[in-house]
């Protein structure tokens, strides 16, 4: 190993290594090349590797190493590629990247990086690849990257980015591949994209994005692939998309998208795959291959396409034609001054309409420009979908409305709260109304429900969420059967779940948010038991000027205990209502009658095991032990009776998630806690 201090490269991808790298592996700051990419290695990153200035070549992707990427590597002046993808690396993205002056090429895709990309990577003006996807950055897209104008390809899907894609993204004119699908950005694709001559691939799939599709795309010659799937773009598909001449595979499914199949798209000769299922597309199919030997769930779901494709029904004969213009003519005029009148009624009455729901200025403007100005067409679709709001699709009932499941055209699976009708106080529901919209637009996070619209009209208000399938923690928990399944791996990641959410409202929002209402009845588990938290009703923004006074909120038994009588929210609050939610996981109830007699047991040791979820048999002590217990003593700290001796949600998410033990300050120590819970144990892994 003692030799390895003197190479400039060291070669050893697609060996199958087992092991660690070694850590005297750039002692001698002669390294310049390593690759030891497509292995079985493990452990951290030597460290070496951090002052090992002469790198120019790294490549250690597809193994499974270790380590806070802020910490293992510094600042190389003379890197010019380095690929850490698919690997287990976490911690955020340092500015440092962007000393690497010669950097053209940065790739960390498939790790657990978290934060926000930094504004200062703009400065590394040589990239021309750059590649985040598949971790758990949020935040914005800064506008600064698109300063990169070098870039060739952009990767940043699958993370938990919000807002809009940056109108600048224009300037990345070198650009060939770009992803952003699998995030939460929302308001409309930018025509801008359209300057984007050498676009070969653009994704932007499930995502929320509205609006139309602009019909700038169609300046993007060499463009190969094109998905605006599963998002809520609305409109006639425009006819410039036909004239893209270069295009193979196009994916529009799972929109909102309406009309004719444009006829230029009969000229999309290089069309092999297309996917327009579940929109509300009509009339005939193209006369094209890729249309024609489409499966049928290519097809699906539409409003009424037709021709000779696999499913769907035969156009209509076109030999009953009448051969008189002067017939045609004689019936035409009158029906089209007819519709002339009835749409400039209709235009009449929305005009009426709108600005009787007209928003105040500067509010909910994101959200109306999903659903137009009353989400009259989705109202509509709800209304068909729960068939008028039927008990049978009634999924729950929360202190301000009662929670509907509804299959919408497009396919979408929703969740829709119908908030209670108030007939003395009107202001009330207004108020938590606007209250969840304000604050559901602001925050994206992958562990928390996401909001797709509203609806308002004299009748109903209504939110739109995504739809989550297992239901309330409670539910599970109270479920004898359910309760068995969510293992001990499940529970520890439903509390690192929901720590994530409040540290993220807390302390990466632009203005920290307060839900003012944890429980287990508002944390909502999908299918793979990831905790989405819900219910946003009852939260409010707090602002650096305000005494945030404000009335009674949150669930009995979750609340603490500095509210009930100051009536003053702060996140600390959130913090002990987390404490009493992460203890109920750890004890399969509500651990009101034991967190009393930890407190009064006057020094009484009672075992963790004797307070455990029996309905999980005890096994010997293991790593998912440990684990447990440090996560019931975090969640202990949680519920000081002081709350200025409570941990912040920031503080209790780094500790479960470093893999080390807590970093908490001593104010935040575990105090006595050792004593109140002992140290017999036993969980199953």
């Amino acid at each position: 190993m003692n030799n390895l201090i003197l190479l400039k490269s060291l070669q050893l991808a697609n060996n199958k290594l087992s092991g660690h790298l070694p850590e005297n592996i750039c002692l001698g700051g002669f390294l310049t090349n390593l690759s030891a990419n497509n292995n079985h290695l493990t452990g951290l990153i030597p460290k070496s590797l951090k002052n090992c200035y002469s790198l120019f070549r790294v490549r250690l992707e597809g193994n499974q190493l270790e380590g806070d990427i802020t910490e293992a590597f510094g600042i190389y002046p003379k890197l010019d590629y380095i690929d850490l993808s698919n690997n287990k690396l976490y911690g955020e993205l340092s500015p440092n990247w962007v000393q690497c002056h010669n950097l053209t090429s940065l790739k960390i895709s498939n790790n657990n990086i978290s934060g926000k990309i930094p504004l200062e990577l703009a400065q590394a003006t040589q990239l021309q690849r750059l590649d985040l996807a598949s971790n758990q950055l949020n935040g914005e897209i800064p506008k600064e990257l698109c300063n990169l104008t070098s870039l060739v390809y952009l990767f940043l899907n699958d993370n938990q980015l919000f807002g809009r894609i940056p109108l600048e993204i224009g300037q990345l004119l070198n650009l060939q591949q770009l992803s952003l699908s699998a995030n939460n950005l929302d308001g409309t694709i930018p025509k801008q994209l359209g300057k984007c001559l050498r676009l070969l691939s653009l994704n932007l799939s499930n995502n929320q994005l509205g609006g139309s599709i602009p019909f700038e795309i169609k300046n993007i010659f060499a463009l190969e692939t094109l998905d605006l799937s599963w998002n809520i773009l609305m409109g006639e598909i425009p006819p410039e998309l036909g004239r893209s001449q270069s295009l193979e595979t196009l994916n529009l499914s799972h929109n909102m998208l309406s009309g004719l199949i444009p006829p230029t798209f009969d000229e999309m000769l290089s069309l092999t795959n297309v996917n327009i299922s579940y929109n509300q597309l009509e009339g005939p199919i193209p006369h094209l291959k890729a249309f024609l030997d489409a499966p049928f769930d290519a097809l699906e779901n539409n409003k009424g396409l037709c021709g000779n494709a696999s499913g769907l029904m035969p156009c209509p004969s076109k030999s009953h034609k009448r051969s008189s213009s002067g017939l045609v003519i004689s019936i035409v005029v009158p029906i089209l001054g007819g519709l002339l009148l009835l749409l400039i009624l209709v235009w009449c009455l929305l005009v009426v309409h709108c600005k009787k729901y007209k928003p105040r200025k500067g509010q909910y403007q994101n959200i109306f420009s999903i659903w137009g100005c009353d989400g009259k067409i989705v109202y509509e679709n709800i209304l068909e979908a729960t068939e008028q709001f039927n008990s049978n699709y009634c999924i729950g009932s929360g202190g301000y409305g009662n929670v509907y499941k509804a299959v919408l055209p497009t396919g979408r699976v929703v969740a829709v709260k119908k908030l209670h009708p108030s007939d003395d106080n009107e202001t009330i529901n207004l108020r938590a109304f606007e209250s969840e919209i304000r604050v559901l637009t602001e925050i994206r996070h992958r562990n928390i429900v996401k909001l797709y619209g509203f609806c308002s009209n004299a009748e109903h208000s209504l939110l739109v969420y995504e739809f989550v399938e297992r239901g309330s923690l409670q539910m599970v928990l109270s479920n004898p059967e359910e309760a068995a399944e969510l293992d001990w791996n499940k529970r520890l990641n439903i509390v690192k779940g929901l720590a994530s959410a409040l540290s993220y409202m807390h302390h990466d929002c632009p203005t920290p948010i307060i839900h003012r209402d944890i429980s287990s009845n508002n944390v909502l588990l999908d299918l793979d038991y990831e905790a989405h938290v819900s219910d946003f009703g009852t939260a409010r923004i707090l602002k650096p000027d305000s005494s945030n006074w404000t009335s009674f909120a949150g669930t009995f038994g979750y609340i603490a205990p500095e509210f009930s009588y100051t009536m003053k929210a702060s996140e600390k609050c959130d913090v002990y209502s987390f404490g009493m939610v992460a203890m109920e996981v750890i004890i399969g109830r509500h651990p009101g009658d034991i967190i009393s007699n930890l407190w009064t047991s006057n020094g009484q040791k009672m075992l963790l095991k004797d307070v455990l979820d029996q309905r999980l048999q005890p096994q010997r002590r293991n790593k998912v032990a440990e684990q447990v217990v440090s996560t019931t003593k975090l969640a202990f700290t949680c519920l000081h009776v002081n709350p200025e001796l409570r941990p912040t949600m920031q503080q209790v998410y780094q500790a479960l998630t470093s893999g080390r033990p807590s970093p908490l300050p001593k104010p935040y120590s575990m105090m006595s806690l050792g004593d109140l819970i002992g140290d017999g144990h036993g969980v199953q892994s």
